[in-house]
């Protein structure tokens, strides 16, 4: 077999995960847009939550439950999923994908604006051991703001596509989402209230520990 990639050959080394690729082709079959994370970050994340012992999580962006069973799969018994999603329908192929991996009593949906959603959640005072952002890009610094308000000590924050398949790099674009995606990635970086990396494998994985 022959990878072009180090991301190929690392995801040619791992056999077929049935639940995952059972999500890819729901995704595919319903003709949602098909930006589930990486593989490999998939992997990262089940890892993520079970070495940081998180048995809160808040996801922001469901889509179609790729990302869910993998941050479900990391959490302990007791833990629970809090996702956040725009559309019913997605929240809805998300929640089935979950229950066919055998994870669905690990999840719950709240569907509507996440930016809504947060404010309710900041207002209630509702904390989390760990946060997944993959929503609208234009929103991410708003997101990351809402995840340390809302972070137990010690929490990580894991934010993808943080590259935007390059565009961040590149100096000529300037559209909204790319300006709130350089924002949010300087920020990773340099906020005194989080000690963080970037990972620029695939489309690019923030991690970062909330200090407080």
């Amino acid at each position: 077999m022959t990878v072009g990639t180090n991301e190929e050959y690392v995801d040619s080394l791992y056999v077929r995960d049935v639940d995952l690729e059972r999500v890819k082709e729901g995704i595919r079959a319903l003709g949602m847009p098909e930006i589930s994370i990486a593989s490999g970050y998939g992997r990262l994340l089940t890892l993520l939550v079970q070495t940081s012992g998180a048995q809160n999580i808040l996801e922001i962006g469901a889509l179609g439950g790729y990302s869910g069973i993998c941050l479900a799969r990391g959490l302990q018994e007791g833990g629970k999923l809090l996702s956040l999603e725009l559309k019913q329908e997605y929240a809805d192929v998300a929640y089935n994908h979950l229950q066919q991996a055998g994870l669905g009593e690990k999840v719950d949906y709240l569907v509507g604006d996440a930016m809504e959603t947060l404010k309710g959640l900041a207002a209630e005072k509702r904390r989390y051991d760990f946060f997944f952002i993959d929503a609208d890009k234009g929103s991410y610094p708003h997101y990351l703001e809402f995840a340390i308000q809302l972070s137990n000590p010690g929490a990580l924050i894991v934010g993808d596509n943080t590259s935007m398949h390059g565009r961040v790099l590149n100096p000529a674009e300037n559209g909204g989402s790319v300006k709130a995606m350089r924002q949010f990635n300087e920020q990773i970086a340099t906020d005194p209230r989080l000690e963080s990396t970037i990972l620029p494998a695939y489309d690019g994985l923030a991690i970062a520990r909330v200090k407080r």
